[in-house]
């Protein structure tokens, strides 16, 4: 019965291939309009192409691949207009999410967060548990608010922000760390108006940035 539940826990091959196909694509190794060969990934991945196929189709449905022929796909490309248009749009989706989501989230969940943005300052791998942590932030209210339909329409688009390229994530390590946990403190306090207030403000900082860079003003 053990070895049992140990195969079942174990993520299958085309989840594998996904989460590490999703992370070259995070991590920009895999730049907006980069062309996916399959054969080339699975070999690059060290998976069969089965599973491959399967990750490049799952990502196409999320909107992070798009199709450009019969079975061509290549990494979704952002423009600016499109970036700040969706930031709009996560203002007012994750706004609603954390009202929704308060007194719902466990207490041990939310210090294990504080605890981990903490940290991140001292990692070595600032980008990736970047990402890791900003992930768990902005997905925790909306998967905690009771509507499936706000947190799907939520990830989606927070997929189109991530694509955007303007600049290195670790560009606001700091400042995303202390607005991350101005957010989860007032959510601590059960304030829900500060709670998203909070999170309004860390979202028009990080589309003030962005317009700071792409302006050359910073």
């Amino acid at each position: 019965m053990k070895s049992e539940i140990t195969v079942a826990d174990e993520p299958s091959l085309a989840d594998q291939a996904y989460a590490q196909l999703r992370r070259l694509i995070q991590m920009k190794q895999l730049p907006g309009g980069t062309f996916l060969v399959e054969g080339k990934l699975a070999e690059q991945l060290n998976i069969s192409r089965t599973p491959m196929r399967e990750a490049i189709l799952r990502l196409a449905a999320e909107g992070a691949i798009v199709k450009n022929g019969t079975r061509s796909y290549s990494v979704r490309r952002i423009m600016p207009a499109e970036f700040f248009q969706c930031m709009r749009v996560r203002e007012i989706l994750e706004c609603e999410a954390v009202r929704l989501a308060m007194g719902k989230i466990p207490l041990h969940e939310v210090l294990a967060i504080k605890s981990e943005i903490a940290e991140l300052a001292l990692a070595k791998e600032q980008e990736r548990i970047h990402w890791d942590a900003d992930d768990r932030v902005h997905q925790m209210f909306p998967d905690a608010s009771g509507n499936l339909v706000l947190a799907q329409m939520i990830r989606q688009v927070r997929v189109t922000t991530r694509l955007f390229e303007f600049s290195k994530p670790t560009a606001r390590v700091k400042e995303d760390g202390i607005e991350h946990l101005a957010i989860l403190d007032a959510y601590m306090s059960g304030d829900a108006d500060a709670a998203a207030e909070a999170m309004r403000v860390h979202l028009r900082n990080l589309s003030a940035h962005a317009m700071a860079l792409l302006s050359g003003a910073a």
